[in-house]
């Protein structure tokens, strides 16, 4: 009997040991569940982003953004708010009416989605002060987006643009010395 009652109490221990364990895991892996949730909203979010983009609806980011959207490109030295992020796709669009993204790879993780994307699209228009050759460009591009409540907050974009540049015809030359 004292076998018992030593016995007993030691086992409900063990049992509330093993029941918090277990309690422990299952509030982890819900919260990694809801991460992943979180993660592939974010990633359909940027894809939907891009796609309109490429059909011309601009006004998808006043739906997708927050209001202090900010996208810093790597090649403009101020970033742009959403309004000026419009402008800069309604520019693209009129130097290259066809502009359009294929996205190679998409990986999300925290509050963060990552792409990776093909841009293509002939120049039929100027493009900052290159008049319309005609060409069909390709580059490549990395962007970046940040979200907080299912809206983009904010953007970064790595660009090809010295390819972009030489596709139409540009040409790199060192500095002249000073004499």
């Amino acid at each position: 009997m004292k076998k018992l009652l030593m016995i007993l109490p030691l086992t409900l221990i063990i049992c509330f040991m093993v029941g918090c364990q277990d309690k422990e895991a299952t509030a982890e892996l819900e919260a990694m569940k809801a991460q992943a949730e979180v993660e592939e909203q974010n990633k359909k979010l940027i894809i939907r982003l891009i796609e309109e983009m490429d059909k011309g609806n601009f006004d998808i980011f006043d739906e997708l953004s927050s209001d202090d959207y900010v996208c810093h490109f790597s090649w403009i030295p101020e970033p742009l708010n959403r309004e000026a992020r419009k402008q800069f796709m309604k520019a693209t669009m009129v130097s290259f009416p066809d502009f359009n993204h294929t996205i190679e790879d998409v990986i999300a993780q925290g509050d963060k989605v990552v792409l990776r994307v093909t841009n293509r699209g002939t120049h039929e228009g100027a493009f900052r002060g290159i008049p319309p050759t005609g060409k069909e460009i390709e580059y490549t591009a990395i962007f970046i987006g940040r979200f907080v409540d299912g809206k983009v907050v904010e953007t970064w974009v790595e660009a090809n643009i010295l390819g972009l540049y030489m596709q139409l015809g540009m040409e790199l030359k060192p500095k002249e010395e000073e004499k």
